[in-house]
């Protein structure tokens, strides 16, 4: 089972990066706070002070095409918010 999905990189995930030293990531939805920690520190090596994770919903979407009114949601997923240890830091491109 893959634990981390991909970073998350909006402007509000940004802000708490450089104001907190914060990261978030999109995670498995099966995946717990241990199996997280576990993973961010193996794959980064780096120390976590703390995670809190929550399911986000779906957004609502239509469109009015050819054929109709088509409406639907987009997927949830499962987010982590991960807390570092005052100096350090994660680069999200190093592993590319």
């Amino acid at each position: 089972m893959e634990i981390l999905k991909r970073p998350i990189l909006t402007e509000k995930a940004s802000a708490l990066t450089e104001k907190l030293n914060v990261f978030t990531f999109g995670v498995n939805h099966k995946a717990n706070k241990i199996q997280i920690k576990t993973a961010i520190e193996k794959l980064y090596g780096v120390t976590i002070v703390s995670i809190n994770t929550m399911v986000v919903d779906g957004k609502a979407k239509s469109r009015y095409t050819k054929a109709g009114f088509v409406s639907g949601r987009s997927p949830k997923y499962k987010k982590a918010i991960v807390t570092l240890k005052a100096g350090e830091t994660i680069d999200y491109y190093a592993n590319l």
